[in-house]
């Protein structure tokens, strides 16, 4: 910086730490630093919401640019402009001597230029016999050249952050699009559901989305709406499925045994007959139709592959396909608390602790059996984690299993909206806990 010294604002105008700070910072001017001032200026521009300055403030420091001499902002050729109000209100659209005190004020409290105040206020050079100047009072563009490198990264951030906005915009629109038009297109062919339910829950989201929004609330939005578009998806692509295959391959379909070798059932107790025990079944006055089964099934010798993160195999059960697991913690966190040491890092943790919360429910190992039957075992780990999730709201866990099973089998039951409803209640439970 020119003066070397710290130079305080002349009249009433008081000084600050602000001032002191902003005078200290433009004597560390890195040497043979220098600038493109409308460069610098535009990027200025981009980033004026995280600098503070309004945008008639710019307006004023546009005018205060076009009096310094040369395009480059650099020490050698000095950092002081000193035009009178009268010149200055000329070049800043004719703003008044008043408004551009203020806005001047605004660019002094922002850090972006200093007063460098002569002893009786006026704005003015010395200059030597050879017309070079020797001294200059007015105003000081010293912290544009010192922060050029924080405003020049401030503007990138703000154009990134604008992209990005733009981008997620895009997508929600795209998104909102095909919710619609996929539900006119399922009503139009009669597609069997909760159609009305659906359109509701669209119509919710919709009203949901603020006029003006950030790029992090358009993209918690853009999740919900992706969920939503993923289970109208999935149900249209049931009824396909359905169309092209007959009765008969359906239901050997629904019989036919998993070959993996780590099935879920594994995790039960297991189902194989012993010797003698057909023979007491029989005999057993108490023994009903599901003991019966239990005692005719056999341990299947399949289950789940090496799929330890992300998303299920949508091919694990007949009709539904399965969500990230990610989304599936975070709709249903009481679940943690079952899994191997207290926590859940993949989908077989999370049916390890799937069987633990069946037992503490109440839910019987022939309920839990169908469920993974015909909804696949990570679905059916799903659900128990709703189930627990919702605590006392549902009186039969096991009752309200075994509805949802048959549902599933007749196309009519969807397990995104469940998640999407929790998801919701755990984020308003978390902001009010907040």
């Amino acid at each position: 910086m020119e003066s070397g010294y710290v130079t305080t604002p002349f009249g009433r105008r008081p000084m600050s730490l602000g001032m002191l700070a902003s005078q200290q910072l433009a004597e560390t001017i890195e040497p043979g630093m220098k600038r493109s001032k409308w460069k610098l200026f535009r990027a200025i521009c981009e980033a004026r919401p995280a600098l503070g300055v309004t945008d008639r403030a710019l307006t004023v420091l546009d005018a205060l640019l076009t009096f310094y001499p040369d395009d480059e902002i650099s020490e050698e050729k000095g950092l002081i402009v000193f035009p009178s109000n009268a010149q200055l209100s000329l070049r800043a659209r004719g703003m008044t001597s008043a408004t551009l005190r203020r806005h001047l004020a605004v660019l002094v409290e922002a850090g972006l230029i200093l007063r460098k105040d002569s002893p009786n206020g006026k704005r003015y050079a010395r200059r030597d016999r050879a017309g070079a100047i020797g001294e200059a009072f007015g105003f000081s563009v010293a912290p544009l050249l010192a922060r050029a490198v924080e405003i020049e990264s401030l503007a990138a951030q703000a154009v990134a952050d604008r992209e990005l906005l733009r981008v997620t915009r895009e997508r929600l629109t795209l998104c909102r699009r095909d919710i619609s038009k996929l539900i006119a297109a399922a009503l139009e062919e009669g597609v069997s559901g909760d159609w009305e339910g659906i359109s509701a829950m669209f119509r919710a989201l919709l009203a949901r989305i603020p006029r003006v929004a950030t790029a992090e609330d358009l993209a918690l939005h853009l999740d919900e709406m992706g969920l939503l578009r993923a289970e109208v998806v999935n149900m249209l692509e049931r009824r396909i499925k359905t169309k092209k295959i007959d009765a008969n391959e359906s239901q050997i379909e629904h019989h036919k045994q998993n070959s993996n070798p780590d099935s879920i059932y594994e995790l039960e107790p297991s189902f194989e007959t012993k010797q003698g025990e057909k023979a007491a079944a029989d005999n057993d006055p108490n023994a009903g139709p599901s003991d019966e089964r239990r005692l005719k099934q056999q341990k299947p010798s399949g289950g789940m592959s090496n799929r330890a993160e992300g998303a299920a195999d949508p091919g694990a059960g007949p009709g539904l396909k399965s969500f990230p697991l990610g989304l599936v913690l975070q709709a249903c966190p009481s679940i943690l608390d079952y899994g191997p040491g207290g926590s859940i890092g993949n989908w077989r943790d999370l049916m390890s602790a799937a069987v633990v919360v069946r037992s503490m429910l109440g839910v019987s190992p022939s309920a839990y059996e169908e469920a993974c039957s015909g909804m696949g075992p990570e679905n059916a780990a799903t659900v128990i984690a709703c189930i627990l999730e919702r605590g006392g709201h549902i009186n039969s866990p096991g009752g309200y299993l075994r509805d949802l099973t048959r549902r599933t089998e007749r196309g009519e039951f969807a397990i995104g909206p469940m998640l999407m409803a929790l998801v919701r209640a755990n984020g308003l439970t978390a902001r009010h806990a907040s």
